[in-house]
Formats: structure tokens, C-alpha cells, sequence
């Protein structure tokens, strides 16, 4: 819509899909067996401190019935 008449100082970066690095990247280094176990080891550590949290937590979360009665048994006694 709008056609600016001075050239642009970034021009070059139109013409970026153009331009070819002769530099190639390092190649990936493989993992070594110590980092392998540590990574399985930290991925069990942290899915066991879910499941444990979960495990503690789930008495906090289920509602408590015998309470309920208990009480109300002993306001009957009187």
C-alpha cells in the first residue's frame, strides 16, 4: 500500500532465505552409559514422589464417614 522511496538499511535480511552457511554444525555427542542410568534414575525419583504424595494425600482427600456418625451418635445419647 504504502511504498517507502529510500532504501531500506535491512535489506539483507529479504534476501536471508538465500543465502548458505558453509558452516557445518558440531556432531551430536552421544549419551554415555552413566547419563543414561542418571537420567532413568532422576525420571523414577520424581515419578515416585508423585505416587508416594498421591498415597499420603489420598486420606486428606477421601471424606470421613465414621466422624460423621460418631457424632451424631453421641448427640442421640443425650
Amino acid at each position: 500500500m504504502f511504498r517507502r522511496r529510500e532504501p531500506v538499511p535491512f535489506a539483507f535480511l529479504a534476501e536471508a532465505d538465500r543465502f548458505r552457511s558453509n558452516v557445518t554444525p558440531p556432531p551430536s555427542e552421544h549419551s554415555s552409559a552413566g547419563q543414561i542410568a542418571g537420567r532413568w534414575l532422576l525420571g523414577l525419583t520424581v515419578v515416585a514422589a508423585l505416587v508416594g504424595s498421591l498415597v499420603i494425600g489420598m486420606p486428606a482427600l477421601s471424606l470421613d464417614h465414621s466422624a460423621e456418625t460418631g457424632q451424631s451418635q453421641a448427640s442421640q445419647g443425650h
